[in-house]
């Protein structure tokens, strides 16, 4: 590995508080992948990769390492994080009011702007000379931060790395929203109305934003167990210092039922759906990458070594 990409990959590890083996798993799967990314650039002017795994299954350092080493290899990248186009809490608020309850809470289909997030992917890859702001959202003030606070990118990126629990998500059979999955859909969605509208979301308008992408990586985890196991070590590090701010396992748990029916959905469907599909095990260690080329699909193992 380049000595200076070394260095920053070894300071990105560093500032995300990841172990020092971590840089085995950027060699055995990271730079792998990026060179696929590389190989799928060549169709395309402005590349778009969905990245998308359970909450805390290491989507944003995925994304954070590989546009190191994509940009030390000459390539121009953008990561996107579908947390960033949540609506302000006064328009969720507003949703609350006009359409159901449940949507007050930031996370699944409705709760997004996605006019926003097909205008910003499309100014990235235009192909046009211009300054492009990306939002942001402040998870500790559950809001957006304001516009002037947005980091400006200059357009024309040539990669963009995508990426969040629900992107490239598909929508579920009509049937199959019938039946609650947990104590959220039976006691605060007793007609399904929202789980049903969500669905309608998921197949209309969020599929104009997810027709984007160009190439889905899924981050595969055990069961939706493990996926609440590492939310709830998430929720400890995003509020590191500021315990007051964080949730209590009780209403951790209620704020992950919002996102359990279609996190479920994922790890049944995307793992067929995905053009690489890293798999890990309960500890977060990636054990598997699968590539899939038309009907082939070449596997590559390695040794567990460290956190995704």
């Amino acid at each position: 590995m380049d000595n200076s990409l070394s260095k920053n990959i070894s300071a990105y590890i560093k500032q995300e508080n990841l172990p020092q083996d971590y840089m085995n798993l950027v060699e055995d799967y990271f730079k792998p992948l990026a060179q696929w990314m590389i190989s799928r650039k060549q169709e395309t002017t402005g590349l778009v990769i969905g990245i998308n795994g359970g909450q805390g299954s290491g989507k944003s350092t995925l994304a954070g390492v590989l546009a190191l080493i994509l940009e030390a290899q000459g390539y121009k990248t953008v990561v996107l994080s579908i947390d960033d186009l949540y609506l302000s809490r006064q328009k969720r608020l507003q949703r609350a009011q006009t359409l159901h309850p449940l949507f007050s809470t930031r996370g699944v289909p409705g709760t997004h702007d996605v006019k926003l997030g097909v205008a910003t992917l499309e100014q990235l890859i235009s192909g046009e000379e211009h300054d492009v702001f990306l939002p942001q959202f402040d998870k500790s003030k559950d809001d957006l931060k304001p516009k002037d606070l947005w980091p400006c990118i200059q357009a024309p990126v040539d990669i963009v790395l995508f990426e969040g629990w629900c992107v490239a998500t598909p929508p579920q059979m009509i049937e199959a929203l019938c039946t609650p999955i947990n104590a959220l859909e039976a006691e605060e969605d007793k007609d399904a109305s929202w789980r049903t509208l969500v669905n309608e979301l998921l197949a209309g308008p969020y599929q104009q934003l997810f027709d984007k992408i160009d190439g889905l990586v899924f981050l595969k985890a055990p069961s939706f167990c493990s996926v609440l196991e590492w939310r709830s070590v998430q929720e400890q590090k995003t509020f590191k210092g500021r315990k007051n701010q964080a949730m209590d396992s009780l209403a951790l748990q209620r704020f992950i039922q919002h996102y359990e029916r279609l996190t479920r959905l994922n790890l049944e469907q995307l793992p067929a759906l995905a053009d690489v599909v890293l798999s890990l095990d309960a500890r977060q260690k990636i054990i598997q990458a699968t590539y899939k080329k038309g009907r082939k699909v070449s596997t590559h193992k390695k040794s567990p070594v460290a956190n995704a």
